[in-house]
């Protein structure tokens, strides 16, 4: 470790700062505090309130309580398993309250170590013989050096790891405070604080560190909330400046047909639908069913990006069932029209069929050729198909992300549909520049709905179009959450749609990361179904572990109706398309997530008959009953994502995306998006006073969002 102190105060080596030295700052490296600065943006978790603790005899069950008292008995008991649980009496002049910890072994090292007063936090519940008890409490031993003003006051408590304890990080953060928190560039300009009523940086880290009232804590967070935000929309919106100064395909839309020199808002109204007929007259042709008023607006945003002359980058957000597909091939219709080549790219072989299968029906009639590229296709028909890919008699390919990977070159390649699941980013942006005749315009079409605030946090560089409206005529699925012990009527209830021509899922989840152990239990449920509730019915086993080719003649099978259940695992979650498929049945749905299991659910309703999904699980937790609660009450993809974000946390949510977007060290998504739309409005001003950050004032600003370029490169969609 060098000794030597660097020039910036902030990048001092934690081990100088007072009460830490060595030894100290070796545990703090384990909690990556190596820096003063890394000890400042170290905030606490929460903080006990220790002006008013509540004596024992004042507890009552169901209380979050922060209580003090001495350590009178430790007590270790074995427990079955080889496990051990260990009870602490914890006693005031007032009453007793008995501290559980399960199976920790150190605790019990730790509290037999010494004796004294303990501080200890957490839930109280009543436990044996009446007695009050706080399972797992945290803790800690009181210093009796500590000044009793030292003592009742908000005292934080750290984020921590195993072996680090809370007194060396307090010691840490009141020196960084008192001797460097000054030190701190302050990343709003003057002019944001002012308009915004924000305290400086200094402040707010003392506050946060060392609070004076629980009201100044908030007001100190609610400005590095705002700070962290506000850094992070400007990186997006400097992200979609450059985008859209890049110089891309100017497609004609506007002169197609008779509709030359009109605007191009093509559904707009009758006026422009003449005698020449437009790409709207095509639209209404192409497709057997009226698009509803959200496809159209949709349709219309993407028209209007395309004809600009920067490229397109936008994301189509639509709810399982809203048309997205319809919209797309609106999309491909016109870049055909304009005499380009299309390409979508879907996440599975079985996705990228059915797709090839509905373009087709949809385009072949228009005399529009759609291709299939494939990796189960023989050598031989591959070659044929990329032959007629850059011939350009392919006009519009379809295929797996290996469409730009694999030597398939285009004629005059304009736009790329890319579908569920996909990661596209530069280099893939860069693949498709090599195949295409310019900068193609890329549209990234998710059915997860995806909540506002992550949006704007994941995808505040792209464009966004919400289809938020179904198909009329669509009636909404009927969820029902059954227990365990009701499977034979959830059978009967099967029995009788299929009696009535209809078609029925059953999925099985994803008990193991291990594709063998799912496929297994697939494969029980198929054996018991099959032999043992519809020995005369005709059923289907679908599974990761199938090759491709098995899968496919599977699906083409239960379309063709020629099973009646297919019973699967998650392979199906996305974009299957059956409609005489009216009820599922979700094995142990409690093991799902509930965006999965909305997701899943979307497979059946998309046919004219009522459908049905019916959840089969023994929900336990509070966690599993509130998603089987808020599937049965609502269909509303949207409702169910906040929801999802509230009971999972956005990092889950988000998932692959690539991104440190959600690295955020103090700014919570569930509950702070009034302040995320607060910072978005103030980037984007920001920006609008100075576009390249080059005056003095938002210099440090440019610094600091430099480090976060990289990190929101990539577009994922989960």
């Amino acid at each position: 470790m060098s000794s030597a102190r660097p020039s910036d105060p902030l990048a001092t080596d934690v081990q100088f700062l007072k009460g830490v030295g060595p030894k100290g700052a070796m545990l703090l490296h384990k909690l990556g505090l190596k820096s003063v600065e890394d000890v400042l943006w170290h905030f606490p978790r929460r903080y006990q309130d220790r002006r008013n603790l509540p004596p024992l005899s004042m507890l009552r069950p169901g209380m979050e309580a922060t209580v003090r008292g001495e350590l009178v008995e430790v007590k270790t008991r074995p427990i079955r398993g080889g496990r051990v649980l260990i009870s602490a009496t914890l006693a005031d002049r007032t009453g007793e309250v008995t501290l559980t910890w399960f199976n920790q072994p150190w605790v019990a090292r730790e509290l037999n170590r010494q004796r004294g007063e303990i501080i200890a936090f957490g839930m109280v519940k009543e436990g044996l013989r009446h007695q009050l008890e706080m399972a797992g409490p945290e803790w800690e031993w009181i210093d009796p050096e500590d000044e009793a003003d030292d003592f009742a006051r908000l005292v934080p408590v750290y984020p921590l790891s195993e072996g680090v304890p809370q007194a060396i990080v307090r010691r840490a953060a009141h020196s960084a405070v008192a001797y460097f928190a000054e030190s701190m560039p302050d990343a709003l300009p003057a002019w944001l604080r002012k308009e915004e009523r924000l305290r400086g940086v200094a402040w707010c880290l003392q506050q946060m560190h060392l609070p004076d009232t629980l009201k100044e804590q908030q007001e100190a967070r609610r400005r590095l909330v705002f700070e962290e935000f506000y850094l992070l929309q400007l990186v997006l919106q400097l992200k979609r400046q450059e985008a859209h100064k890049e110089v891309g395909i100017s497609f004609p839309i506007s002169q197609l047909g008779g509709n030359r020199a009109a605007s191009p808002h093509l559904f707009d109204a009758p006026s422009v639908l003449d005698e020449g007929g437009t790409l709207a007259d095509e639209v209404a042709h192409m497709l057997p069913f009226e698009l509803t008023g959200a496809q159209k607006r949709v349709v219309q945003e993407i028209w209007e990006d395309m004809e600009r002359p920067m490229p397109m980058n936008r994301l189509v957000q639509g709810d399982v069932g809203s048309g997205k597909t319809a919209v797309a091939a609106c999309a491909m219709l016109a870049a055909v029209r304009c005499g380009y080549q299309a390409a979508l790219m879907a996440p599975t072989e079985i996705l990228a069929e059915q797709h090839a299968i509905n373009l087709k029906r949809l385009f072949e009639p228009l005399g529009i050729r759609v291709g299939l590229i494939v990796g189960k296709q023989t050598a031989a028909i591959k070659r044929r198909q990329a032959q007629l890919t850059q011939t350009g008699d392919i006009q519009i390919a379809v295929g797996t992300h290996a469409l730009i990977q694999e030597g398939v070159k285009f004629h005059r390649l304009g736009l790329a549909v890319v579908d569920e699941q996909h990661r596209f980013g530069v280099r893939q942006r860069l693949a498709l520049r090599n195949k295409a005749v310019g900068n193609p315009d890329v549209l990234v079409m998710t059915a997860t709905p995806i909540p506002r605030t992550l949006t704007m946090t994941l995808y505040g560089d792209l464009d966004l179009s919400v289809i938020d409206e179904l198909p009329p005529g669509r009636k909404p699925i009927k969820t029902h959450w059954k227990r365990p012990n009701d499977r034979p009527a959830v059978y009967q209830a099967v029995r009788k749609l299929i009696d009535e021509r209809r078609q029925a899922y059953f999925v099985c989840p994803m008990i193991s990361e291990n594709e063998k152990v799912q496929a297994q239990a697939a494969q029980d449920l198929h054996y018991r179904l099959e032999k043992e509730v519809y020995p005369d019915l005709r059923l289907g086993l679908l599974h990761g572990q199938m090759k491709g080719v098995e899968k496919e003649e599977i699906m083409a099978r239960f379309r063709a109706h020629e099973l009646d259940i297919l019973v699967s695992t998650v392979v199906i979650e996305v974009g299957v398309d059956v409609p005489n498929a009216s009820v599922m049945v979700i094995e142990d749905a409690n093991r799902f997530g509930l965006s999965q299991l909305h997701q899943l659910r979307g497979r059946v309703g998309r046919g004219g008959h009522q459908s049905y999904c019916i959840l089969v699980a023994d929900a336990t937790s509070d966690d599993a009953r509130e998603r089987m609660e808020i599937m049965v009450e609502t269909t509303d993809g949207f409702r169910i994502a906040e929801k999802d974000l509230q009971i999972r946390g956005p990092g889950d949510i988000a998932g692959t995306r690539q991104s440190g977007a959600l690295d955020l060290r103090i700014a919570n998504l569930v509950t702070d998006g009034r302040l995320l739309e607060e910072a978005r409005q103030a980037a984007l001003r920001t920006l609008e006073r100075d576009p390249a950050l080059s005056l003095d004032e938002h210099v440090y600003i440019l610094n600091k969002i430099a480090q976060q370029r990289d990190e929101t490169a990539l577009i994922t969609v989960t």
